[in-house]
């Protein structure tokens, strides 16, 4: 163990000392980020970042952690991946549409289905104790799988450093989960977690802000996708709560990523096209800087990665509890920074609704404002 954890240190140098590299080689293939309304970079800046990730990563899974990786799944999974690397390398140089940069993201996943065998199989229910075999809906459901993790972290690179941080973030908690807790028998896949979170860490200061150089799509994509495989080797057959874990340490790109269809879809505009309401853009239109902003996604991000393990240590009621009151906490925190505009707040005016109701029908409940003094009836009362 100490062998690895000594690699692992030193793939983060590894992923530091090639980073330069990459940026310069951004600036020769023109795989550069150009501000326009949508951007929040003021100046010209490389992208192409996760190229070095992408190369960092498979030093250490061909070279330095060699014997932790079975060979068959080591090169299925590299040829799945390189198809979403070169995906995200045209996109940088030339912008690919949409639909052009699912379908290369949907090849990665057949390759990972067909060839590496990395798939659902089994859906276990609980409390009825019984399996159902996926069948022919096992295609479909991880094609899914891969598709929507990978773009959720494509959605969420909005930002200096937030897509490097918060998937490091989801790494390490997966990889905690899956050495201590699954025991699925699978050990290179805690250990390509680590991996991958150390290059991501090696990579950061290049991309805190003030950045020196953009994940890209290159990286973005690439790293959605490596999370959706390696969550997806641990939901071979899936039980609620596998299912629920991965869902949870992956609660902020997911949230941001379900409510901007959402959004669209009530705005009348394509699922796909781009805007300015994301999580990020909300924490920063309610006047927090840049760095500000992306720490508190980290904050929201460890949240949800500390629920996710509270899911695996507790009863089946207390689990229960969990999702009644991260749903409510979340519905809250969305209304509250306007992820679906100003005017939907259900929640938040059913609240208010219960609290003037409550008010009517006692008298000594009382609303008054800060700073104001405590209304007269309250006074007498409690004189009285």
């Amino acid at each position: 163990m100490f062998k690895i954890i000594v690699e692992l240190f030193f793939l983060v140098i590894i992923q530091a000392a090639i980073t330069p590299f990459i940026r310069r080689l951004a600036f020769v293939l023109g795989a550069v980020d150009i501000p326009n309304k949508r951007r929040v970079n003021k100046k010209p800046m490389p992208t192409l970042g996760g190229l070095g990730i992408f190369v960092t990563f498979n030093i250490g899974a061909f070279v330095l952690l060699r014997e932790q990786f079975p060979t068959h799944e080591a090169f299925s999974i590299l040829l799945g991946s390189s198809v979403i690397v070169l995906t995200g390398i045209i996109d940088d140089i030339m912008e690919l549409k949409p639909r052009q940069k699912m379908l290369g993201i949907f090849i990665g996943a057949l390759v990972i289905y067909f060839l590496a065998g990395i798939k659902m199989n089994v859906l276990n229910l609980p409390f009825l104790n019984k399996q159902i075999n996926l069948g022919w809906w096992s295609l479909p459901i991880t094609i899914f799988w891969i598709l929507a993790l990978t773009n959720a972290v494509d959605l969420i690179d909005g930002l200096d450093g937030l897509a490097d941080g918060v998937s490091m973030i989801s790494l390490i908690t997966m990889g905690i989960v899956g050495y201590f807790f699954l025991h699925t028998g699978q050990l290179y896949i805690p250990i390509g977690c680590f991996m991958l979170a150390a290059c991501l860490l090696g990579f950061l200061p290049y991309n805190f802000h003030p950045a020196k150089i953009f994940l890209g799509d290159t990286g973005a994509l690439y790293i959605g996708f490596m999370i959706a495989v390696f969550s997806l080797k641990g939901l071979k057959n899936v039980t609620f709560i596998s299912l629920l874990v991965p869902v949870t340490i992956l609660g902020v790109p997911i949230t941001d990523t379900i409510y901007a269809m959402i959004r669209r879809k009530l705005n009348n505009r394509p699922v796909s096209q781009a805007d300015k309401h994301h999580l990020h853009h909300q924490l920063m239109k309610m006047g927090l800087t840049h760095r500000q902003t992306v720490l508190t996604i980290y904050a929201l991000s460890l949240i949800f990665s500390f629920i996710s393990l509270l899911f695996l240590l507790s009863p089946m009621w207390g689990m229960w509890v969990l999702i009644a009151g991260l749903a409510a906490a979340l519905e809250f925190f969305v209304e509250s920074i306007g992820l679906l505009g100003e005017k939907y707040k259900p929640l938040m005016n059913l609240t208010q609704k219960l609290i003037n109701s409550r008010s009517k029908k006692d008298p000594t409940v009382e609303v008054w404002h800060l700073g104001q003094d405590k209304p007269e009836q309250l006074r007498k009362k409690k004189k009285d």
